[in-house]
Protein backbone atom coordinates (compact mmCIF):
# COMPACT_ATOMS: atom_id res chain seq x y z
CA UNK A 1 0.00 0.00 0.00
CA UNK A 2 1.10 3.54 -0.93
CA UNK A 3 3.03 5.24 2.82
CA UNK A 4 1.54 6.98 5.32
CA UNK A 5 2.39 10.05 4.06
CA UNK A 6 -0.18 9.80 1.54
CA UNK A 7 -2.53 10.67 4.26
CA UNK A 8 -3.51 6.74 4.79
CA UNK A 9 -3.01 5.42 8.29
CA UNK A 10 -1.66 1.63 7.93
CA UNK A 11 -4.74 -0.43 8.96
CA UNK A 12 -2.74 -3.87 9.25
CA UNK A 13 1.21 -3.91 10.19
CA UNK A 14 3.09 -5.47 7.28
CA UNK A 15 3.43 -9.16 6.73
CA UNK A 16 7.43 -8.79 7.17
CA UNK A 17 7.04 -7.20 10.81
CA UNK A 18 5.76 -9.16 13.34
CA UNK A 19 3.34 -7.41 15.63
CA UNK A 20 5.69 -7.55 18.05
CA UNK A 21 7.74 -5.22 16.33
CA UNK A 22 5.26 -3.17 14.62
CA UNK A 23 4.67 -1.96 18.66
CA UNK A 24 7.72 -0.85 19.64
CA UNK A 25 7.82 0.65 15.64
CA UNK A 26 4.47 2.44 16.90
CA UNK A 27 5.57 3.49 20.44
CA UNK A 28 9.19 4.77 18.70
CA UNK A 29 7.15 7.28 16.31
CA UNK A 30 5.10 8.50 19.07
CA UNK A 31 7.96 8.98 21.46
CA UNK A 32 9.48 11.12 18.42
CA UNK A 33 6.11 13.39 18.15
CA UNK A 34 6.03 13.83 21.54
CA UNK A 35 10.13 15.05 21.83
CA UNK A 36 10.21 17.04 18.31
CA UNK A 37 12.88 14.32 16.87
CA UNK A 38 12.67 13.80 13.68
CA UNK A 39 10.60 10.90 12.05
CA UNK A 40 11.77 9.44 8.50
CA UNK A 41 9.09 9.61 6.04
CA UNK A 42 8.00 6.96 3.77
CA UNK A 43 8.72 8.86 0.72
CA UNK A 44 12.21 9.88 1.69
CA UNK A 45 14.47 7.16 0.33
CA UNK A 46 15.64 4.68 2.31
CA UNK A 47 18.90 2.77 1.97
CA UNK A 48 19.14 -0.19 -0.61
CA UNK A 49 17.19 -3.35 0.48
CA UNK A 50 19.48 -6.11 2.58
CA UNK A 51 19.40 -9.05 0.61
CA UNK A 52 16.43 -11.74 1.23
CA UNK A 53 17.33 -15.23 2.63
CA UNK A 54 15.78 -17.28 -0.71
CA UNK A 55 12.42 -18.66 0.23
CA UNK A 56 11.67 -22.08 -0.28
CA UNK A 57 9.43 -22.38 -3.49
CA UNK A 58 6.16 -23.12 -2.82
CA UNK A 59 5.82 -22.56 0.61
CA UNK A 60 2.75 -20.57 1.12
CA UNK A 61 -0.75 -21.39 -0.16
CA UNK A 62 -0.10 -22.98 -4.18
CA UNK A 63 -1.78 -26.34 -4.24
CA UNK A 64 0.67 -29.66 -5.20
CA UNK A 65 -1.65 -30.01 -8.49
CA UNK A 66 -0.75 -26.30 -9.71
CA UNK A 67 2.87 -26.71 -8.82
CA UNK A 68 3.49 -28.68 -12.08
CA UNK A 69 1.67 -26.37 -14.21
CA UNK A 70 3.86 -23.25 -12.56
CA UNK A 71 7.08 -25.24 -13.55
CA UNK A 72 6.25 -25.98 -16.81
CA UNK A 73 5.13 -22.10 -17.54
CA UNK A 74 8.38 -20.93 -16.29
CA UNK A 75 10.36 -23.78 -17.92
CA UNK A 76 8.51 -22.60 -21.49
CA UNK A 77 9.63 -18.94 -20.69
CA UNK A 78 13.07 -19.98 -19.53
CA UNK A 79 13.52 -21.69 -23.34
CA UNK A 80 12.13 -19.05 -25.49
CA UNK A 81 14.30 -16.60 -24.06
CA UNK A 82 15.95 -14.54 -26.11
CA UNK A 83 19.78 -14.54 -26.34
CA UNK A 84 20.01 -10.38 -25.15
CA UNK A 85 17.31 -11.46 -22.39
CA UNK A 86 14.30 -10.43 -23.98
CA UNK A 87 11.10 -12.01 -25.23
CA UNK A 88 9.34 -11.51 -28.02
CA UNK A 89 5.94 -10.69 -28.76
CA UNK A 90 3.04 -8.68 -30.52
CA UNK A 91 4.34 -5.02 -29.98
CA UNK A 92 1.21 -3.33 -31.21
CA UNK A 93 -2.26 -2.09 -30.01
CA UNK A 94 -5.42 -2.93 -29.83
CA UNK A 95 -7.68 -2.49 -32.47
CA UNK A 96 -11.55 -2.82 -32.46
CA UNK A 97 -12.02 -6.51 -31.02
CA UNK A 98 -8.34 -7.49 -32.28
CA UNK A 99 -4.97 -6.80 -31.45
CA UNK A 100 -2.49 -5.89 -34.10
CA UNK A 101 1.46 -5.25 -34.17
CA UNK A 102 4.75 -6.51 -34.97
CA UNK A 103 6.16 -9.38 -33.67
CA UNK A 104 9.58 -8.46 -31.98
CA UNK A 105 11.65 -8.32 -28.80
CA UNK A 106 8.86 -6.89 -26.30
CA UNK A 107 10.07 -4.89 -23.28
CA UNK A 108 6.97 -5.16 -21.20
CA UNK A 109 6.84 -8.91 -21.76
CA UNK A 110 10.05 -8.93 -20.45
CA UNK A 111 8.95 -7.06 -17.45
CA UNK A 112 6.56 -9.52 -16.82
CA UNK A 113 8.19 -12.49 -17.76
CA UNK A 114 10.58 -11.62 -14.98
CA UNK A 115 8.26 -10.43 -12.05
CA UNK A 116 7.24 -14.64 -12.46
CA UNK A 117 10.58 -15.38 -12.03
CA UNK A 118 10.89 -13.48 -8.85
CA UNK A 119 6.89 -14.92 -7.86
CA UNK A 120 8.13 -18.48 -7.82
CA UNK A 121 10.92 -17.45 -5.51
CA UNK A 122 13.79 -16.45 -7.52
CA UNK A 123 16.38 -13.62 -6.85
CA UNK A 124 19.32 -12.56 -8.77
CA UNK A 125 22.79 -14.05 -7.76
CA UNK A 126 21.39 -16.66 -5.21
CA UNK A 127 21.21 -20.06 -6.81
CA UNK A 128 18.60 -21.33 -8.85
CA UNK A 129 14.88 -22.64 -8.13
CA UNK A 130 14.85 -24.33 -11.38
CA UNK A 131 16.57 -24.85 -14.27
CA UNK A 132 16.11 -25.56 -18.35
CA UNK A 133 18.24 -27.72 -20.92
CA UNK A 134 19.01 -24.95 -23.69
CA UNK A 135 21.42 -25.63 -26.36
CA UNK A 136 23.28 -28.47 -24.64
CA UNK A 137 23.52 -26.63 -21.84
CA UNK A 138 22.04 -26.51 -18.41
CA UNK A 139 20.15 -22.73 -17.86
CA UNK A 140 18.69 -21.68 -13.89
CA UNK A 141 15.97 -19.44 -13.57
CA UNK A 142 18.72 -17.43 -11.66
CA UNK A 143 20.26 -16.92 -14.84
CA UNK A 144 16.97 -16.13 -16.79
CA UNK A 145 16.39 -13.66 -14.02
CA UNK A 146 19.52 -11.71 -14.17
CA UNK A 147 19.35 -11.98 -18.31
CA UNK A 148 16.13 -9.98 -18.40
CA UNK A 149 17.07 -7.53 -15.69
CA UNK A 150 20.25 -6.39 -17.88
CA UNK A 151 18.16 -6.54 -21.08
CA UNK A 152 15.19 -3.91 -19.06
CA UNK A 153 18.34 -1.79 -17.63
CA UNK A 154 19.50 -1.43 -20.72
CA UNK A 155 16.32 -0.03 -22.69
CA UNK A 156 16.37 2.58 -20.20
CA UNK A 157 16.95 5.92 -21.98
CA UNK A 158 19.43 7.83 -20.93
CA UNK A 159 17.90 11.32 -22.02
CA UNK A 160 14.44 10.86 -20.08
CA UNK A 161 14.17 7.59 -18.08
CA UNK A 162 12.07 6.22 -21.02
CA UNK A 163 12.16 2.05 -21.73
CA UNK A 164 10.70 1.22 -25.03
CA UNK A 165 12.05 -1.52 -27.48
CA UNK A 166 10.72 -1.54 -31.02
CA UNK A 167 8.17 1.58 -30.58
CA UNK A 168 6.01 0.14 -27.20
CA UNK A 169 4.59 2.74 -25.29
CA UNK A 170 4.00 3.75 -21.66
CA UNK A 171 2.22 0.40 -20.85
CA UNK A 172 5.54 -1.56 -21.61
CA UNK A 173 7.17 1.12 -19.73
CA UNK A 174 5.09 0.23 -16.30
CA UNK A 175 5.48 -3.38 -16.65
CA UNK A 176 9.18 -3.09 -16.88
CA UNK A 177 9.02 -0.23 -14.36
CA UNK A 178 7.43 -2.21 -11.91
CA UNK A 179 9.70 -5.25 -12.82
CA UNK A 180 12.79 -3.63 -11.66
CA UNK A 181 11.34 -2.27 -8.58
CA UNK A 182 10.15 -5.37 -7.38
CA UNK A 183 13.58 -7.12 -8.50
CA UNK A 184 15.23 -4.00 -6.62
CA UNK A 185 13.43 -4.44 -3.37
CA UNK A 186 14.56 -8.18 -3.10
CA UNK A 187 17.74 -6.33 -2.07
CA UNK A 188 19.67 -9.33 -4.27
CA UNK A 189 21.11 -7.58 -7.85
CA UNK A 190 24.26 -7.34 -7.68
CA UNK A 191 24.71 -3.67 -8.79
CA UNK A 192 22.36 -2.54 -6.51
CA UNK A 193 23.47 1.44 -7.43
CA UNK A 194 22.86 0.84 -11.55
CA UNK A 195 19.96 -0.65 -10.98
CA UNK A 196 18.59 1.83 -8.34
CA UNK A 197 19.55 4.73 -11.34
CA UNK A 198 17.60 3.21 -13.34
CA UNK A 199 14.63 3.01 -11.69
CA UNK A 200 14.98 6.11 -10.22
CA UNK A 201 14.99 7.20 -14.04
CA UNK A 202 12.06 5.47 -15.16
CA UNK A 203 10.27 6.74 -11.93
CA UNK A 204 11.28 10.36 -13.02
CA UNK A 205 9.70 9.57 -16.15
CA UNK A 206 6.66 8.47 -14.91
CA UNK A 207 5.77 11.21 -12.41
CA UNK A 208 6.89 14.20 -15.22
CA UNK A 209 4.25 12.64 -17.60
CA UNK A 210 1.33 12.99 -15.33
CA UNK A 211 -0.57 15.32 -17.04
CA UNK A 212 -3.54 17.88 -15.52
CA UNK A 213 -6.26 15.01 -15.45
CA UNK A 214 -4.12 13.00 -13.25
CA UNK A 215 -3.40 9.95 -15.44
CA UNK A 216 -1.45 9.05 -18.22
CA UNK A 217 -1.54 7.89 -21.76
CA UNK A 218 0.06 5.88 -24.45
CA UNK A 219 3.02 8.21 -24.51
CA UNK A 220 4.65 10.72 -22.73
CA UNK A 221 3.25 13.97 -22.38
CA UNK A 222 -0.14 12.93 -23.54
CA UNK A 223 -2.54 15.81 -22.51
CA UNK A 224 -5.13 13.17 -21.91
CA UNK A 225 -5.53 9.77 -20.71
CA UNK A 226 -6.76 6.54 -19.63
CA UNK A 227 -7.63 4.25 -16.96
CA UNK A 228 -5.90 1.15 -18.27
CA UNK A 229 -2.56 2.46 -18.82
CA UNK A 230 -2.80 5.24 -15.47
CA UNK A 231 -3.24 2.07 -13.11
CA UNK A 232 0.08 0.47 -15.14
CA UNK A 233 1.72 3.87 -13.95
CA UNK A 234 0.25 3.85 -10.48
CA UNK A 235 1.44 -0.06 -9.54
CA UNK A 236 5.01 0.71 -10.94
CA UNK A 237 4.78 3.73 -8.68
CA UNK A 238 3.68 2.02 -5.64
CA UNK A 239 6.35 -0.74 -5.80
CA UNK A 240 9.08 1.72 -6.02
CA UNK A 241 8.17 3.36 -2.91
CA UNK A 242 7.96 0.27 -1.21
CA UNK A 243 11.34 -0.39 -2.09
CA UNK A 244 12.35 2.56 -0.71
CA UNK A 245 12.83 5.32 -3.83
CA UNK A 246 11.37 8.63 -3.75
CA UNK A 247 7.37 9.18 -5.18
CA UNK A 248 5.70 12.55 -4.75
CA UNK A 249 2.42 12.70 -2.27
CA UNK A 250 0.97 14.91 -4.97
CA UNK A 251 1.34 12.27 -8.01
CA UNK A 252 -0.21 9.70 -5.80
CA UNK A 253 -3.38 11.72 -4.72
CA UNK A 254 -4.45 13.45 -8.14
CA UNK A 255 -4.07 9.84 -9.81
CA UNK A 256 -6.05 7.89 -7.12
CA UNK A 257 -8.74 11.03 -7.65
CA UNK A 258 -8.62 10.47 -11.75
CA UNK A 259 -9.27 6.76 -10.64
CA UNK A 260 -12.14 7.87 -8.28
CA UNK A 261 -13.75 9.90 -10.67
CA UNK A 262 -13.51 7.08 -13.75
CA UNK A 263 -16.08 5.14 -11.69
CA UNK A 264 -19.72 4.93 -12.94
CA UNK A 265 -22.29 4.72 -10.17
CA UNK A 266 -25.24 2.78 -10.79
CA UNK A 267 -22.98 0.11 -13.01
CA UNK A 268 -20.58 -0.74 -10.31
CA UNK A 269 -17.45 -0.39 -12.99
CA UNK A 270 -14.54 1.79 -13.75
CA UNK A 271 -14.85 3.60 -17.08
CA UNK A 272 -11.88 4.24 -20.26
CA UNK A 273 -11.67 7.84 -20.70
CA UNK A 274 -13.18 10.97 -18.36
CA UNK A 275 -14.61 13.31 -20.72
CA UNK A 276 -16.62 10.95 -23.03
CA UNK A 277 -19.47 11.51 -21.67
CA UNK A 278 -22.09 12.99 -23.87
CA UNK A 279 -25.97 13.30 -22.26
CA UNK A 280 -25.66 10.68 -19.57
CA UNK A 281 -23.44 8.14 -21.88
CA UNK A 282 -19.92 7.53 -20.30
CA UNK A 283 -16.87 6.31 -22.46
CA UNK A 284 -17.19 2.07 -22.32
CA UNK A 285 -16.09 0.09 -19.77
CA UNK A 286 -14.96 -3.53 -18.88
CA UNK A 287 -14.51 -6.13 -16.72
CA UNK A 288 -10.41 -5.44 -17.34
CA UNK A 289 -10.86 -1.65 -16.22
CA UNK A 290 -12.88 -2.51 -13.36
CA UNK A 291 -10.50 -4.95 -11.75
CA UNK A 292 -7.38 -2.98 -12.29
CA UNK A 293 -9.25 -0.02 -11.22
CA UNK A 294 -10.03 -1.68 -7.20
CA UNK A 295 -6.77 -3.32 -7.28
CA UNK A 296 -5.68 0.18 -7.72
CA UNK A 297 -7.76 1.65 -4.52
CA UNK A 298 -6.31 -1.11 -2.76
CA UNK A 299 -3.16 -0.64 -3.11
CA UNK A 300 -3.63 3.38 -2.38
CA UNK A 301 -4.88 2.48 0.84
CA UNK A 302 -8.53 3.57 0.13
CA UNK A 303 -9.93 0.63 1.96
CA UNK A 304 -13.03 2.68 2.87
CA UNK A 305 -13.70 3.75 -0.94
CA UNK A 306 -17.26 2.38 -1.70
CA UNK A 307 -16.21 1.68 -5.44
CA UNK A 308 -14.36 -1.57 -4.21
CA UNK A 309 -17.23 -3.32 -3.07
CA UNK A 310 -19.48 -2.37 -5.61
CA UNK A 311 -16.36 -2.89 -8.73
CA UNK A 312 -16.36 -6.61 -6.75
CA UNK A 313 -19.48 -7.40 -7.16
CA UNK A 314 -19.31 -6.16 -10.85
CA UNK A 315 -16.08 -8.07 -12.01
CA UNK A 316 -17.66 -11.63 -10.24
CA UNK A 317 -20.52 -10.68 -12.27
CA UNK A 318 -19.20 -9.95 -15.65
CA UNK A 319 -15.74 -12.18 -15.81
CA UNK A 320 -14.96 -13.20 -18.72
CA UNK A 321 -15.75 -16.88 -19.65
CA UNK A 322 -12.55 -19.53 -19.95
CA UNK A 323 -13.02 -20.48 -23.45
CA UNK A 324 -12.75 -16.79 -24.55
CA UNK A 325 -8.86 -16.65 -23.53
CA UNK A 326 -7.11 -17.78 -26.73
CA UNK A 327 -9.14 -14.94 -29.03
CA UNK A 328 -9.00 -11.68 -26.70
CA UNK A 329 -6.15 -9.53 -25.90
CA UNK A 330 -7.40 -8.97 -22.52
CA UNK A 331 -8.42 -12.33 -20.65
CA UNK A 332 -4.96 -12.60 -18.89
CA UNK A 333 -4.67 -8.81 -17.91
CA UNK A 334 -7.98 -9.19 -16.39
CA UNK A 335 -7.51 -11.83 -14.22
CA UNK A 336 -3.59 -10.37 -13.68
CA UNK A 337 -5.67 -7.39 -11.57
CA UNK A 338 -8.57 -9.06 -10.72
CA UNK A 339 -6.14 -12.09 -8.56
CA UNK A 340 -5.15 -9.07 -6.72
CA UNK A 341 -8.56 -7.24 -5.92
CA UNK A 342 -9.53 -10.56 -4.74
CA UNK A 343 -6.16 -11.46 -2.72
CA UNK A 344 -6.74 -7.77 -1.30
CA UNK A 345 -10.80 -8.63 -0.17
CA UNK A 346 -9.50 -11.91 1.39
CA UNK A 347 -12.00 -14.29 3.00
CA UNK A 348 -14.36 -16.15 1.12
CA UNK A 349 -14.59 -13.92 -1.90
CA UNK A 350 -10.51 -14.65 -2.15
CA UNK A 351 -11.08 -18.26 -1.99
CA UNK A 352 -13.84 -18.76 -4.19
CA UNK A 353 -11.86 -16.64 -6.76
CA UNK A 354 -8.36 -18.23 -6.74
CA UNK A 355 -9.86 -21.42 -7.05
CA UNK A 356 -12.10 -20.91 -10.16
CA UNK A 357 -8.78 -18.99 -12.05
CA UNK A 358 -6.59 -21.78 -10.90
CA UNK A 359 -9.13 -24.36 -12.55
CA UNK A 360 -9.27 -22.77 -15.68
CA UNK A 361 -5.71 -21.67 -16.69
CA UNK A 362 -5.13 -25.55 -15.52
CA UNK A 363 -7.39 -26.58 -18.37
CA UNK A 364 -5.80 -23.86 -20.52
CA UNK A 365 -2.61 -24.48 -20.31
CA UNK A 366 -1.22 -26.26 -23.51
CA UNK A 367 0.93 -29.01 -23.96
CA UNK A 368 4.19 -26.84 -24.16
CA UNK A 369 3.54 -25.73 -20.95
CA UNK A 370 2.60 -22.24 -22.38
CA UNK A 371 -0.85 -19.90 -22.37
CA UNK A 372 -2.13 -18.00 -25.43
CA UNK A 373 -3.84 -15.62 -26.63
CA UNK A 374 -3.66 -12.34 -29.30
CA UNK A 375 -0.81 -10.57 -28.37
CA UNK A 376 1.26 -14.21 -27.84
CA UNK A 377 2.76 -17.20 -25.99
CA UNK A 378 5.36 -15.42 -23.75
CA UNK A 379 2.64 -12.47 -22.89
CA UNK A 380 -0.21 -14.87 -21.87
CA UNK A 381 1.86 -17.45 -20.53
CA UNK A 382 3.85 -14.49 -17.90
CA UNK A 383 0.56 -13.37 -16.81
CA UNK A 384 -1.17 -16.99 -15.95
CA UNK A 385 2.45 -17.69 -13.87
CA UNK A 386 2.05 -14.59 -11.81
CA UNK A 387 -1.42 -15.15 -11.36
CA UNK A 388 -1.10 -18.73 -10.35
CA UNK A 389 1.49 -18.03 -7.94
CA UNK A 390 0.17 -14.92 -6.13
CA UNK A 391 -0.85 -17.08 -3.09
CA UNK A 392 3.05 -17.42 -2.30
CA UNK A 393 3.85 -14.01 -1.58
CA UNK A 394 7.25 -14.17 -2.81
CA UNK A 395 6.78 -10.77 -4.68
CA UNK A 396 7.67 -7.77 -2.38
CA UNK A 397 4.42 -5.61 -3.56
CA UNK A 398 2.31 -8.46 -2.43
CA UNK A 399 3.41 -7.46 1.21
CA UNK A 400 1.04 -5.01 2.18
Amino acid sequence: MFPMDSGKLLKEPPNYFSRQLFVRFSLLVAICLVSGLPVLSFAQEKKPPSPRVKPRPLARGVHASTAGAIEKGLKFLALNQNRDGSWTDRVGRKVHMTYRGTVAPHVGVTGLAGIAFLAHGVLPGQGSAGYVMKNGRKVTFCEVLEKALEYVISRVSAANGFISANGSRMYSHAFATLFLAEAYGTGSYRDTDRMKRALKSSIRLIVNAQNPEGGWRYRPGAQDSDMSITVCQMMALRAARNAGIEVPSGTIDKAVNYVKKSFVPGVGAFTYQLGLEFRGVHSRWTPALTAAGVTTLYSAGEYDAFQINEGLRYIWRERPLRGEARYTFDYYYFQYYAVQAAFQKGGSFWQRWYEAIRQDLLLLQEAGGQWTDLVGSNYATAMASIILQYPNQYLPITEN
